[in-house]
């Protein structure tokens, strides 16, 4: 793998939170199902898999500000470089027992994502690029987004609104205008892992609302990095601003941004 030096810092801090959460992992299945004993066992894995990355990265560049899901923001001495974290990007997964959750790590300059790690521990897939070096999986496959072009043959993901989240009529009103249209939708619950796999070429495309930036930072450059399309879901949107996101393959974007927009 050939990346630069904060990159194989990025993936280093990745399989060192994944050994610990994959440990917790299989403990979650001996937990008894209740509103408090399961929740609060995943909550403290989240944040134990955070501390483990902070301290790997702000260990390695102390300079750098941070943002992470659960530990907030840090200003950093350098103002130019962040790094934007989830420690675990499928939380719901993780406490049913399902093994499809992911580590997502992205290192912002100057406002611009440039490099990129999601890595998913049950299947051992790293996804990873550098702004201008491709996207890429595990140690020497690149990726390219589908070449799909009718939408009839396309096969699309999104997350559906949960709890007291206000976008799901718009998310309904989504769903009736694209089914039709397509060859299928998926919801898997990790959004992260849903831009991967646009970048991997299993999905044609992928949107969400109400999103957070560490969410989407890193899914964001492995799309464009695979050649896809990347936009807000309305007109001027900045995902990482408004945490609403559209993204695809070239040949469908605009058709399946039609059908999302209205």
């Amino acid at each position: 793998m050939q990346g630069s030096a904060n990159l194989n810092l990025m993936i280093k801090a990745a399989r060192r939170a994944a050994r610990s959460l994959v440990k917790d992992f299989r403990e979650v299945e001996n937990l008894q199902v209740s509103a408090k004993g399961p929740g609060d066992f995943v909550t403290k894995a989240d944040r134990e898999a955070e501390r483990i990355i902070k301290e790997e990265l702000m260990g390695g560049r102390p300079t750098y500000g941070w943002l992470g899901e659960e530990t907030g923001e840090t200003a950093g001495q350098d103002p130019t470089r962040r790094w934007i974290v989830d420690p675990l990007d499928g939380t719901t997964n993780f406490l049913h027992g399902m093994p499809h959750w992911a580590i997502s790590i992205a290192l912002e300059h100057k406002g611009e994502i440039v490099s990129a790690v999601v890595y998913d521990p049950a299947k051992d897939e790293m996804f990873w690029a550098e702004k201008g070096a491709g996207c890429w999986l595990n140690d020497n496959r690149r990726l390219r987004v589908s070449a799909r072009r009718q939408m009839h043959e396309a096969v699309f993901a999104t997350g559906v609104p949960f709890g007291a989240k206000k976008t799901l009529p718009a998310m309904l009103k989504d769903l009736a205008a694209l089914m039709p249209a397509c060859a299928g939708l998926r919801r898997w619950g990790a959004a992260s892992l849903d831009m991967a796999y646009v970048a991997a070429g299993r999905y044609e495309g992928f949107w969400e609302r109400e999103l957070g930036p560490w969410d989407m930072a890193a899914g964001l450059l492995l799309v464009k990095e695979a050649g896809g399309m990347v936009s807000g879901i309305r007109e001027g949107q900045d995902p990482m601003d408004s945490g609403s996101v559209i993204l695809g393959n070239e040949a469908l974007f605009e058709p399946f941004r039609k059908v999302i927009r209205g």
